[in-house]
């Protein structure tokens, strides 16, 4: 029976599982995010927190952009986005029509100097604005909130055995929040991250890209929710690599997904081939459409998928571009410095 929904929030929210190969899954999602902003906006009205008519910002280089316009819009809350560059010109209309103040930092291929910028301008802002609430997408664990739905899903679609999921790392509120619900309800999962070159979260600050940074998936400042002692395995994949899987998912299965989906689509047909005792599930957390004059227009330059194989490391001052994947072992971050979050699955 089909549902009414009462936002469009509501109706989008929800991936399609697609089989993209033998016990290989792909949650193809049009913005994953909704579910983190619904979650936590919701949380934070009925914990009195913030009421409605109060005004939320933060900074996105795009799919939380959308994400948390959306959950403005649908429960009467103001929306400020101090956006990345990669918020194109489609999804600035999208915001600004859905009643979002969108303000962009300079133009920068570098991926420390993008977020910095985003994060002082926010800290301008609310010196001159001290009423609004900074979501803090990049440190707060509310994000979590909102996709023990996703976990819910993921056991109805794979509701026996053994069970890996593959996906950007980002702000961890993602692959760090589904396998924690997962494995609170008892479930065998591992848990592999995926990252750009470049960025710092799990050590790879001292390498770079040379073609282009994957935007969404690494940060060049300390994600304070990104729960390190969550992931069994991580693999950095450079833009090429991911073009060209991103390119090899749409002509194989039809999905047209973005640049952190081809990374993660790629790193799971590897964790499969290494495990074939675990059903494999990945991540596709928005569509391709911002990806197609800096990627999908080169897929004539997009390498067979049989020509690509990472590099296995022990350490992480053997990583190399153009793809390397370490067994993490669930081990804290050497990074940490912050207080410790206070347990490995969310307890709200």
């Amino acid at each position: 029976m089909t549902r009414l929904h009462d936002h469009l929030a509501e109706a989008i929210k929800d991936p399609d599982p697609i089989r993209v190969g033998d016990d290989l899954i792909c949650l193809r999602f049009e913005t994953m995010k909704v579910y983190s902003a619904l979650g936590a906006v919701r949380h934070l009205l009925e914990t009195g927190r913030v009421r409605r008519g109060d005004t939320l910002i933060d900074s996105s280089s795009g799919i939380y952009a959308h994400a948390l316009a959306l959950a403005c819009h649908r429960y009467g809350m103001n929306c400020h986005i101090v956006g990345s560059t990669t918020v194109d010109r489609t999804l600035k209309i999208q915001l600004e029509i859905l009643g979002a103040t969108v303000e962009q930092v300079p133009s920068s291929n570098n991926l420390q100097l993008d977020q910095n910028l985003r994060v002082r301008r926010i800290g301008e802002i609310l010196r001159d604005n001290p009423t609004y609430h900074w979501m803090q997408q990049y440190h707060d664990d509310i994000h979590y909130l909102g996709y023990r739905a996703v976990a819910d899903l993921v056991a109805e679609v794979v509701p026996d055995g053994p069970l890996c999921l593959v996906g950007g790392v980002g702000t961890g509120a993602s692959t760090g929040a589904i396998a924690a619900y997962l494995r609170e309800r008892g479930r065998d999962v591992n848990l592999v991250g995926v990252q750009p070159f470049g960025s710092i979260t799990f050590g790879a600050g001292h390498t770079q890209d040379p073609d282009m940074i994957i935007a969404g998936i690494g940060s060049s400042i300390e994600f304070r929710n990104v729960r390190h002692e969550l992931y069994d395995r991580l693999h950095w994949v450079s833009f090429d690599y991911a073009m060209s899987a991103a390119v090899d998912l749409l002509r194989t299965s039809g999905v047209f997904a973005g640049l952190s989906a081809g990374a993660a689509y790629l790193s799971a047909l590897w964790e499969h081939g290494c495990d074939r005792g675990r059903k494999h599930v990945f991540l596709a957390a928005d569509t391709g459409t911002r990806y197609v004059e800096s990627a999908f227009a080169r897929h004539a330059e997009a390498r067979p998928m049989a020509s690509m194989r990472p590099l296995e490391i022990d350490s992480l001052d053997d990583l190399s571009v153009p793809w390397s994947a370490m067994s993490w072992d669930r081990r804290e971050s050497a990074l940490a410095h912050h207080e410790k979050l206070p347990s490995a699955t969310p307890s709200h």
